[in-house]
């Protein structure tokens, strides 16, 4: 399923540009920031730090490991980003102009689906008013095997009887 994308009043470089100089201590927006938020939000995907890092040195892009992890983190804190955890692994994605959404996990092949649906979020909305909690946002990732890895599965063990 392709997300639809929400109409936002500024580019994520912008918003980011914003989110460093209004903090406490404001921080700069440098190169590598920019060329991080350009190559990030280029493509809708669901990437982890080191997929990211080898990525940007085959664009041929020179931000340090270090610095990577630090931009992700500021990226999430900024609201661009959202981060998964999965397993033993965190996976980003696009957080900012996208609407909220969930994900199923496939166990086997690590396909990650995107999925709305409405009854979902109406559900949570009720547990929180019942319980008088004042929710900023939710993950909700489904874990199991994808149709393609399930039919292979099926077809294996099917072989498996004759």
């Amino acid at each position: 399923m392709d997300l639809p994308t929400l109409e936002v009043s500024q580019t994520p470089k912008e918003k980011f540009r914003e989110y460093l100089a209004s903090g406490p201590r404001p921080q700069r927006f440098t190169r590598q920031h920019a060329d991080m938020v350009d190559y990030i939000f280029s493509k809708h995907n669901h990437f982890a730090a080191d997929q990211l890092i080898d990525e940007i040195r085959q664009e041929g892009l020179r931000i340090s490991r270090a610095t990577v992890y630090r931009t992700l983190k500021k990226l999430v804190d900024a609201g661009l980003l959202r981060e998964l955890e999965i397993g033993q692994v965190k996976y980003y994605e696009h957080d900012y102009g996208y609407p909220q959404h969930e994900h199923l996990v496939c166990q086997k092949c690590h396909k990650m689906i995107e999925f709305q649906y409405p009854g979902l979020d109406a559900m949570i909305r009720e547990v929180c008013r019942q319980h008088q909690f004042q929710m900023d946002g939710h993950s909700f990732v489904i874990r199991g095997l994808c149709a393609d890895c399930n039919r292979s599965r099926m077809m294996k063990r099917r072989l498996d009887l004759v």
